[in-house]
């Protein structure tokens, strides 16, 4: 069976809730309290969504 590799960077609130198995309240959460910053960790589309950094979201679990 092949495998195909997928790169995603900014995904939306709904599938990185799935990826992390943060709930989309405990995102919003962070992103209120400061805690993910914009630019950084989150970014919000031309029509207003909020995308998630996939990347920067792994270094953050990994900061010690």
């Amino acid at each position: 069976m092949n495998a195909i590799a997928i790169h995603l960077e900014w995904v939306l609130i709904p599938t990185f809730s799935t990826m992390t198995g943060y709930t989309d309240k405990a995102v919003r959460r962070k992103i209120e309290e400061g805690i993910w910053i914009e630019g950084k960790h989150y970014r919000r589309a031309p029509d207003g969504r909020i995308t998630m950094n996939v990347p920067e979201y792994y270094r953050w679990v990994e900061q010690k």
